[in-house]
């Protein structure tokens, strides 16, 4: 029997899904996590290389000659599966080598969700460095509340079980378009 929530959450999906159409199909890219639960997207650690004022901008790969290309996108919603416009996500992460631009912008942006509260980066697949496995940092900002502070992971891969800061609930639902990969994450802000 379908309750007014789970309306409310394949309304909510309907949007993200057809904007990532091109990026693979509806069933290889399911939101995560599940809003609705009254659960927001755990919180991480900013790391030491988070750097204010980065470019406002969506393609990270300009200028990028090395990588491999990967498509990231998602939903901003809050815990009752209302999308978010206006809310600010910015990302960094590392480069091909594991390594992080600390002079410049480079692998660095952010842009606004849309009305429907979505978001989209193109930019390439980070490297793992040291303890750490690979993954994304992001800062999702609301223009009501305190930013929430994460890290996006990617299922399966061989250093995930040894990063102490490793989180399952952070994993992207991954998909492969052509030559690209693609991941899908909703964060999910309190209500």
């Amino acid at each position: 029997m379908s309750t007014r929530r789970h309306l409310l959450q394949g309304l909510a999906i309907l949007p993200a899904t057809l904007a990532v159409s091109r990026l693979g199909s509806a069933a290889e890219l399911q939101p995560t996590p599940a809003c609705g639960t009254g659960n927001p997207t755990p919180r991480q650690t900013a790391g030491p290389y988070y750097k204010p004022s980065s470019p406002q901008r969506r393609n990270l790969r300009t200028g990028i000659s090395r990588g491999e290309p990967i498509d990231l996108s998602g939903l901003v919603l809050d815990t009752r599966c209302r999308p978010l416009a206006d809310v600010i996500v910015e990302i960094w992460h590392a480069d091909d080598g594991g390594r992080y631009d600390n002079s410049g912008f480079r692998l660095r942006g952010w842009q606004r969700t849309d009305s429907g509260g979505h978001w989209a980066f193109d930019t390439i697949v980070p490297q793992f460095y040291s303890v750490r496995t690979a993954h994304f940092h992001f800062r999702v900002q609301p223009s009501d509340g305190g930013p929430l502070i994460t890290q996006l992971y990617f299922p399966d891969h061989p250093r995930n079980a040894r990063d102490g800061i490793f989180d399952t609930r952070l994993l992207m639902t991954m998909a492969q378009a052509g030559k690209t990969r693609t991941g899908r994450f909703d964060f999910v802000l309190e209500s």
